[in-house]
């Protein structure tokens, strides 16, 4: 017991020298003090990075996984309301009564006033026997915007082809002439480059030589006799009767393979001789061309399923 009390007696000493009352205190808790908003902003942070971290991964991913650009639709251009049809009958028929002055006299101001703005006819005026103009046509429609555009117009001028470009103003419902019409040189003649290559179906060929002289025939001068060359579900409407006569398959080719990918169906080329109906006991001469027959193997016979003009016949 004695011990006991000199404890608590030393006790109560070192407490008097260090001024301390009591136990001490604990040690803070672990979120006081405003440490529970610096555990939450470290949160905040790991999850934003997590978030990085996670997209990083799966955009690219995503990416790869998308459609092809191919298979998205394409921007649709912005189109130009111009009436191209109606200002190139108008450019036609103004270009007729410039380029012709032979005899027009009086006649022509009064015509040419009808396509320019008032009082701007005298500004056209052209020596008498000027110019003849033969042939023409609509070449082209330059359109520049909803109001403007310039017409082309191929003619032969004092027997040399030219081109003559009209300048057509539209304001929504009435045309005019804009300004002094230009005569140019002709269109250029295009190169065609060379034609591809593939290869031919040689014994295709051999059983089309069977057929499609049969078909021509038929095409141009039995036309009761075309539906027993034409495939069932398919519809061909024959030459004018007395129009032709057939003379000879000259050339055939036959791909190896259909462009469509179906493998019994073919697009033939074929080169056809016609002879002109005799009428009056002449002989009147012949016509070679050429034509694109499109044809079915169906069982083991072949049919034709479509006839149209060759696309291109002429070229290396």
């Amino acid at each position: 017991m004695a011990k006991g009390a000199r404890r608590g007696t030393a006790v109560q000493d070192r407490a008097e020298e260090t001024g301390v009352d009591g136990p001490p205190a604990k040690p803070p808790g672990r979120w006081a003090g405003g440490r529970w908003l610096v555990g939450l902003g470290r949160v905040v942070l790991w999850v934003f990075i997590a978030v990085v971290i996670v997209n990083g991964i799966m955009i690219p991913l995503r990416g790869g996984f998308a459609l092809p650009a191919g298979d998205e639709e394409p921007e649709q251009a912005e189109s130009i309301d111009y009436p191209e049809t109606a200002a190139a009958a108008f450019g036609q028929r103004f270009a007729e009564v410039y380029l012709n002055t032979e005899g027009a006299g009086e006649g022509r101001l009064e015509a040419l006033a009808a396509y320019v703005p008032e009082g701007q006819a005298p500004d056209l005026e052209l020596p008498s026997e000027g110019l003849t103009a033969e042939n023409l046509t609509v070449f082209a429609v330059d359109v520049e915007n909803e109001n403007n555009a310039i017409v082309v117009v191929r003619a032969e001028v004092n027997g040399e082809a030219m081109s003559l470009e009209v300048p057509v103003y539209s304001d929504g419902g009435s045309l005019v002439v804009s300004g002094r019409p230009a005569l140019m040189g002709p269109p250029t003649r295009a190169e065609l480059p060379s034609g591809s290559s593939f290869e031919t179906d040689d014994a295709a060929a051999q059983e089309l030589q069977e057929v499609l002289p049969g078909f021509f025939e038929a095409y141009a001068q039995e036309p009761g006799h075309l539906d027993r060359y034409v495939e069932a579900q398919a519809s061909i409407t024959p030459l004018p009767a007395n129009s032709l006569e057939f003379a000879e398959l000259s050339e055939i080719m036959v791909p190896s393979r259909s462009a469509s990918g179906e493998e019994d169906v073919r697009r033939v080329a074929a080169t056809v001789r016609w002879a002109l109906p005799d009428t009056d006991g002449d002989d009147t001469g012949q016509l070679i061309q050429d034509y694109l027959v499109t044809v079915v193997d169906s069982g083991g016979e072949w049919h034709v399923r479509d006839i149209q003009g060759s696309p291109r016949s002429y070229g290396p």
